[in-house]
């Protein structure tokens, strides 16, 4: 998988499943623009270590559910590296573990911009620029971080579940719509993986063996396994591959009508 001269914008960059992301596709030679939120430190660690392994990268802070710093985070991209030919969306947040009842409307907005409203931004404006460039041959690819709660909902979930649901439905519909031009857009819908978002499961050996005891597989997994995936998508190799969205989670979504 011949990634030279590519450039990449990887949301989320700075932790979890975008770091690792940015960190598969940074030593496989692409040039990777990342995000991050809050934590500047993280980012430098990762922008650092692709360095260290030969690559070329930059942190830019951003919330991606705002228009202006996706404009700004592209064209730090494009100014640095090139026209922008390969995005990951994995920046979000997660579930408030809230019943509706007592949900804020400002919790379920707030969800729903980050991990819904960010990757529409993010996917138009890298089609803009792709439209712009004179480049290249116009041709690109998407994937969006999404999980296995886009189909399988969990109460107290309703604006998490609910994002990524929309999720699943903007990489299915922008999928038919970019084709003609040589863009694909996948997904890849993660189960239980051991990053930040499973912190609990990370600081309590009991919660997380129990857990896994749910994983037909007897694991969870790695967020090097989920940046595997996403480099094979974002590779030539999966060139005719489109509108899909991949399960990896050790079979955890096969087991939910189970047991009864």
């Amino acid at each position: 998988m011949d990634f030279k001269q590519r450039c990449a914008v990887v949301t989320g960059g700075s932790s979890g499943i975008g770091k690792a992301c940015a960190l598969a596709l940074g030593r496989a030679g692409v040039r990777v623009a990342l995000t991050y939120h809050s934590s500047e430190a993280e980012a430098r660690e990762v922008v650092a270590a692709i360095e260290e392994a030969g690559g070329k990268a930059i942190a830019c802070q951003a919330d991606v559910g705002r228009e202006e710093d996706v404009e700004a985070l592209f064209a730090a991209a494009e100014k640095a590296f090139g026209t922008v030919s390969l995005l990951v969306n994995s920046a979000g947040v997660n579930m408030a573990d809230t019943p509706i009842a007592k949900m804020e409307l400002a919790q379920f907005d707030g969800v729903l911009r980050s991990d819904l409203t960010g990757p529409f931004l993010t996917c138009r404006r890298f089609v803009r620029g792709l439209e712009a460039s004179q480049e290249g041959d116009g041709k690109g690819r998407i994937v969006n971080v999404s999980s296995i709660h886009e189909r399988a909902p969990r109460p107290g979930a309703v604006d998490y579940d609910s994002a990524k649901g929309g999720l699943a439905q903007l990489t299915a519909t922008l999928a038919l719509e970019l084709a003609p031009q040589g863009i694909a857009v996948n997904g890849v819908a993660p189960g239980m993986i051991l990053t930040p978002m499973n912190q609990s499961a990370l600081d309590d050996v009991e919660e997380r063996k129990r857990k896994e005891a749910s994983i037909p597989w007897r694991r969870a997994g790695t967020a090097e396994e989920v940046a595997d995936l996403v480099v094979f998508l974002l590779s030539d190799t999966a060139d005719y591959i489109t509108g899909t969205t991949v399960t990896i989670d050790g079979g955890l979504s096969l087991v939910t009508a189970q047991g009864a």
